[in-house]
């Protein structure tokens, strides 16, 4: 009776395995084609760009030839690369912030129950959906000189200012229409998780006598802390793959005050050719990237 006890156990556990591996194998079939295509145009670009980084040339008959960290060493004594790393922090804190300051407002407005809040809703989200090419379009023809800004501040005794060929308000103007279009998305975030926030809670906070302000901080911001979270990193990753505001608006001037960190890696690879200098400019931009999307999952696996 024991021997037959435990020959069923064995056979119980034999066929629990073979059911896992034919499981195991069926998993790793579906997920083939896309590891295979993963593996095609994200891991191979990313390991060939960190190859190029170490070489010098371009792709003409002469090839390219390995020079080692030298890209690297150029990247840190270059005067041109820090100046764009500074304009690149400059303009990351001057969208992030008004980009989450702004909508959260906004969405505590639209949160409540006030006439055509729909419509608010809808024309806010508008930016988010606009091709930021056509919106830079738009920002160029606005803030040119002689334009549409120009014209109404001259209305007010305002004297004219030259936006875009002015290396102090040159920036500005792209941060104010990198903030005009991330100010959607930023917002439909925040109202979803207002709206997660159990209405309970903001009445026994009334009853015990909490104002305005003390609920804000103590209920709304806790319980937005997620999507706080979400919007800082997805938005700072907006602005440091920034690219075409500066190509369309600016052109990276005047006096390289608006060269972000894109656009001077496409500048160095696709108009002077110096393809190994900004495959380590684009290393540098990964290793931030990479820091960030790390900090996002982090953030995730804690909820």
């Amino acid at each position: 009776m024991t021997i037959r006890k435990h020959e069923s156990k064995y056979h119980f556990s034999d066929s629990f395995t073979a059911l896992i591996d034919r499981e195991d194998i069926a998993a790793g079939i579906f997920l083939l084609p896309a590891l295979v295509l993963l593996g095609i145009f994200l891991v191979f670009p990313i390991v060939y760009l960190g190859y190029l980084s170490f070489t010098g040339g371009s792709f003409t008959r002469a090839g390219v030839h390995w020079v080692g960290v030298s890209n690297y060493l150029r990247l840190l004594l270059s005067p041109d690369f820090w100046q764009v790393i500074g304009n690149t922090i400059y303009f990351t804190i001057g969208t992030v912030i008004p980009s989450i300051v702004i909508p959260l407002g906004l969405a505590v407005l639209l949160n409540r129950n006030l006439l055509f809040t729909g419509i608010f809703r809808t024309i806010y989200f508008i930016p988010s959906i606009v091709s930021l090419v056509a919106a830079g379009l738009g920002f160029r023809w606005l803030f040119q000189t002689d334009g549409a800004i120009d014209s109404l501040l001259s209305n007010f005794g305002i004297a004219k200012i030259s936006w875009l060929s002015d290396s102090v308000w040159a920036m500005p103007v792209i941060i104010v229409l990198s903030v005009w279009k991330q100010i959607g998305f930023n917002l439909v975030l925040f109202l979803a998780g207002l709206q997660a926030i159990p209405i309970n809670r903001y009445e026994a906070a009334e009853l015990d006598g909490a104002n305005d302000w003390q609920q804000f901080r103590y209920i709304t911001l806790p319980g937005i802390q997620s999507p706080l979270i979400f919007a800082a990193i997805t938005t700072t990753i907006f602005t440091l793959k920034s690219f075409e505001q500066v190509y369309i608006i600016t052109g990276g001037g005047p006096l390289n005050s608006t060269n972000l960190l894109v656009y001077y890696i496409y500048d160095r690879a696709f108009a002077r050719f110096d393809f190994g200098y900004a495959a380590a400019a684009t290393m540098v931009l990964l290793a931030f990237t990479s820091v960030l999307v790390y900090l996002q999952l982090q953030n995730w696996t804690q909820e």
